[in-house]
């Protein structure tokens, strides 16, 4: 029987040792490789080519909407699992544009994660029990009412996102400069850009923006053993 190799993204040490653990009692399925951050999880899944990624969003350096995204483009056999302590209905439907084949909240995880790998391995869709009820309560809701979709999120390009990021850290524009290779002036651009596109003037409020979309994590924890 083939084994299914699975990457971990997800910066909490701990948490990716309790992934790690429960998964290795499943006959099927391999840890294959580990990452901290979204650029590390880019890296490694052109070094090892696994064939599901649990990616978790809120991630330094490149979050996990953003590293799925550059995944996706670059191996669109991959399928990116999104593990997130973010239950709302604007998360998934975000991931679920980029291209992700599934999401789980991490609070409840630990009971489904081995069927969930297996299934968009197999090319099906997962979701968390909470979070599919919704999604079919909506989809009834819309064929009723006839309702046309919300507003869409505003579409931010690749180095917007991690500019975004990287403000939302506290980067000034120099740090960012030299963490992302760019010119100050470019990222000055791409600030201007991000303020432009949201209808934000002002850094609290592009980092708050951030929080909001899952894009790096408030103070709050959430461990899933």
């Amino acid at each position: 029987m083939n084994s299914i190799n699975v990457l971990l993204a997800e910066d909490h040490q701990i948490v990716r040792e309790g992934l790690r653990a429960m998964l290795n009692l499943e006959p099927d399925i391999k840890v294959i490789g580990e990452a901290e951050n979204g650029r590390q999880a880019v890296e490694l899944v052109n070094k090892v080519r696994p064939d599901v990624v649990v990616m978790d969003i809120a991630m330094p350096l490149l979050n996990g909407m953003e590293a799925t995204r550059q995944i996706l483009q670059a191996f669109p056999g991959t399928k990116v699992l999104i593990l997130s302590a973010h239950s709302d209905d604007a998360y998934v439907a975000m991931v679920m544009a980029i291209g992700a084949s599934g999401y789980l909240i991490k609070q409840t995880a630990a009971h489904v994660l081995p069927e969930a790998i297996r299934a968009v391995h197999h090319g099906k869709t997962y979701f968390s029990p909470i979070i599919a009820k919704r999604r079919n309560h909506q989809k009834q809701k819309d064929r009723d009412q006839g309702e046309l979709p919300g507003k869409a999120v505003p579409t931010l390009s690749a180095r917007e996102m991690e500019v975004l990021q990287l403000i939302a850290e506290g980067k000034a524009n120099k740090e960012t400069a030299d963490e992302l290779h760019i010119s100050v002036k470019t990222v000055e651009k791409h600030r201007q850009s991000l303020m432009d596109k949201l209808n934000i003037h002002d850094t609290a409020g592009l980092t708050r923006y951030a929080i909001s979309m899952g894009i790096i994590e408030n103070s709050v924890q959430v461990t899933i053993i």
